[in-house]
């Protein structure tokens, strides 16, 4: 134990200072159980603090929990779940696609960059749901306009993240691909792709949030069914649990598929590691 310049020993820290650090060593070393505690804290205020509020407005937990038991038994549940995730799933991979398509396009060649640059900011611009009574004029109440205003709000990260990426790939390792001779087409495969994967990735992570947001649109605006068209029904006839947990359901839901998305960027960025070890040795 090191001295003061006074002579006297230094103060051994507070027994209440070791266990504090030792509680925000574990907490940092184990986040789910933060996360978790957290829930359980959250809901449980919740609980004991809307039980005196106005049920019209706020309900408790436990009322929630009757509320998807009944919806859930009641095959409502269900039925909500699978017309949502054929808007979703359909509308999210055309955005992933098409806007992927289109970033490669507008990145390799100029030309299609000036034609289309002014109208994908303007389209970008302008506000979704304005969008509404046009793509119910041009594709009416079904699926495919729901669809169309779900990837109008999903694709920009896709042109804007595949665009980036490669053209930051394309600075930095063209001229590596042409010193060994490779085609146009090795180095677009073999190269500018495979460089611009974490870029269309973070892109898929936004564009799945956005999906589920113009889902909820879709079905608020159009014909409603899925999530998006029962939540504004609970909410015009005042079952507020339903509509609570609903809202829920949306929430978890997009937390639960960005983390999917994440994970498996995080594979690919491990894979694109262990194949550049293995071509450099």
């Amino acid at each position: 134990m090191t001295a003061p310049s006074d002579g006297r020993p230094a103060a051994a820290p507070a027994a209440g200072a070791v266990a504090w650090r030792a509680i925000a060593k574990h907490c940092k070393n184990h986040p789910n159980t933060v996360r978790a505690a957290s829930l359980v804290v959250f809901f449980t205020v919740w609980e004991f603090w809307a039980k005196d509020a106005d049920p019209l407005f706020i309900v408790t937990p436990s009322e929630i929990y009757q509320a998807a038991v009944w919806m859930i038994e009641d095959g409502t549940f269900l039925l909500l779940f699978s017309q949502s995730m054929e808007h979703f799933v359909i509308g999210t991979v055309l955005s992933i696609v098409v806007g992927t398509a289109l970033g490669v396009v507008l990145a390799l060649w100029w030309q299609a960059e000036y034609v289309l640059d002014p109208f994908i900011n303007g389209f970008y611009a302008i506000p979704k749901p304005a969008l509404v009574p046009l793509f119910i004029l041009w594709f009416g109440l079904e699926t495919t306009s729901k669809v169309m205003l779900i990837m109008s709000v999903a694709i920009f990260p896709m042109i804007v993240n595949t665009y980036v990426g490669i053209k930051d790939t394309r600075g930095s390792m063209l001229d590596i691909g042409r010193a060994f001779g490779a085609s146009e087409r090795q180095i677009f495969f073999k190269i500018i792709l495979p460089g611009s994967v974490p870029y269309i990735m973070s892109g898929a992570r936004l564009a799945v949030g956005l999906g589920i947001i113009g889902m909820i649109i879709a079905e608020f605006f159009t014909a409603m069914v899925g999530f998006g068209g029962w939540i504004r029904e609970t909410s015009d006839q005042f079952e507020t649990a339903q509509m609570y947990f609903l809202i829920i359901v949306v929430g978890a839901f997009g937390i639960v598929l960005t983390e999917l998305v994440m994970a498996l960027e995080r594979r690919i960025s491990r894979w694109r590691i262990l194949e550049k070890e293995r071509v450099q040795g």
